[in-house]
C-alpha cells in the first residue's frame, strides 16, 4: 500500500513537472529569457565599444593637477586595468559578470559598483514607481471621462490641460515646481529626500516625511506622463466605442456603465498595458531629472556624476541596468496582456 502511494505520488509530481514543461507561458518566459541573454551580451559589447570611442578617460582629470607625478597616473592605469586594450578589458569585466557577478569597482569611489547601485536604486524606484501610480490613477480614469464625452466642456477642458502638460519639457516643469516649493516654504521641501530630524522621528513620521518630499518631485514626473497617458486613452476608448458591438451592446439595453467598464475598456486596454511595459523600461532614465532639480539621493546624479568623471564599471553597470529594465518591462506587459485578454497567444506576441 505504501509503495502504491509512493508511486501515485511520483506520477502526480512527474504529471505536474510535464504540464508545467509543456505550459504556454513556461515556454514563452524561457524563450524570452534566453534570448535576453544574447540581448544583454550585444548591449554591454556595443556599449562598451561606445564608451571607449569617447575621447579620453578617467585618469584625464588627475592629469590636469601638477601636484599628481606621472608614475602615479601610470600606477592608477594599471590598477584600474586601462593599460590593457579595449577588448581585454571588455572580456575580464564581462567574465567576472558572469563568474561572480562582480561588475568592478567605481574609479570615483573606489568601491563595488554593485554597492554603489544598491544604495541608491531604492529611492529611484520609489519616485518612478509613485509617479506611474499617480499618473495612471488620474489620467486613465480623465481620458475615459472624455472619451464618452466627446467635444463637451469636460472634454475640451481635459484636452487644453493635456496639450498643455506634454508641451511643457520635464525640465521646465521640474523648475517651476522648485520654484513654487521656494515660494511656499515651509508648505513644500526644497529638496532632498528627508529632514534634518528625520532620525528623531517615529516609524510613521519617516513614512510621512519621505512622502511629504516625495510630492513634487512626484509631480515633476507624473504632469508630462499624464498628458500623453489621458490623449492615448482618450483615442482608444474613441476607437472601442464607434464599433458595432458597442452599439449593440447599447440597443439591448445593458446599463452604460457596464458597456463603458466591461465591454468598451476591456478591449482598449490592451495598447495601455503595452505602454506599461515601455514605462517600466523607462524608471532610470524618466526620474533623472526630477533626482537633479530637487536633490533626491537616486540612480539619476550618480549616473551623472559617473558619465562626466567617465567612471567606466559604473556607467557600463548603469547601462545593462536600464537594459535589464527594458528586457523585463517587454516580458511583464506580454504576460498582463495575456492577463486581460485571453485570446492572445502569447507565441504571436513579436
Amino acid at each position: 500500500m505504501t509503495s502504491f502511494t509512493r508511486d501515485s505520488s511520483i506520477g502526480n509530481r512527474l504529471d505536474g513537472l510535464k504540464r508545467l514543461v509543456t505550459n504556454e507561458t513556461f515556454l514563452y518566459v524561457v524563450k524570452r529569457l534566453l534570448q535576453a541573454v544574447l540581448t544583454l551580451f550585444l548591449a554591454s559589447a556595443l556599449s562598451f565599444a561606445i564608451i571607449q570611442l569617447a575621447p579620453g578617460d578617467f585618469l584625464d582629470t588627475l592629469r590636469q593637477n601638477p601636484q599628481i607625478s606621472p608614475k602615479t597616473i601610470e600606477d592608477y592605469r594599471k590598477r584600474f586595468g586601462l593599460d590593457r586594450p579595449a577588448i581585454e578589458q571588455y572580456w575580464r569585466w564581462l567574465v567576472q559578470v558572469v563568474t561572480r557577478g562582480d561588475f568592478g569597482t567605481s574609479f570615483v569611489y573606489s568601491r563595488s559598483v554593485a554597492s554603489l547601485l544598491w544604495e541608491r536604486i531604492s529611492a529611484t524606484l520609489l519616485l518612478a514607481i509613485a509617479s506611474i501610480i499617480v499618473t495612471w490613477a488620474i489620467a486613465i480614469p480623465l481620458g475615459i471621462v472624455a472619451a464618452v464625452k466627446q467635444n463637451r466642456a469636460f472634454d475640451r477642458v481635459v484636452q487644453v490641460l493635456s496639450y498643455t502638460g506634454q508641451g511643457f519639457p520635464s525640465f521646465i516643469t521640474a523648475l517651476l515646481l522648485l520654484i513654487l516649493a521656494q515660494n511656499t516654504s515651509p508648505l513644500f521641501p526644497v529638496g532632498g529626500m528627508t529632514s534634518i530630524n528625520h532620525a528623531d522621528l517615529s516609524p510613521l513620521g519617516k513614512v510621512l516625511d519621505i512622502g511629504w518630499h516625495m510630492i513634487l518631485p512626484t509631480l515633476a514626473l507624473s504632469i508630462t506622463s499624464f498628458a500623453g497617458l489621458q490623449r492615448i486613452t482618450r483615442g482608444e476608448m474613441l476607437d472601442v466605442l464607434r464599433q458595432d458591438y458597442i452599439q449593440t451592446a447599447r440597443a439591448k439595453g445593458l446599463p452604460e456603465n457596464r458597456v463603458i467598464y466591461v465591454h468598451a475598456l476591456r478591449n482598449a486596454v490592451n495598447p495601455l498595458v503595452t505602454l506599461l511595459g515601455f514605462e517600466f523600461a523607462g524608471l532610470l532614465s524618466g526620474a533623472f531629472i526630477a533626482e537633479f532639480f530637487f536633490n533626491w539621493p537616486g540612480l539619476g546624479r550618480l549616473i551623472l556624476q559617473a558619465v562626466t568623471a567617465q567612471d567606466l564599471y559604473l556607467v557600463m553597470a548603469s547601462l545593462m541596468m536600464g537594459a535589464v529594465m527594458l528586457i523585463i518591462g517587454n516580458l511583464l506587459a506580454d504576460l498582463l496582456l495575456k492577463v486581460v485578454d485571453p485570446r492572445i497567444h502569447l507565441e504571436d506576441l513579436k
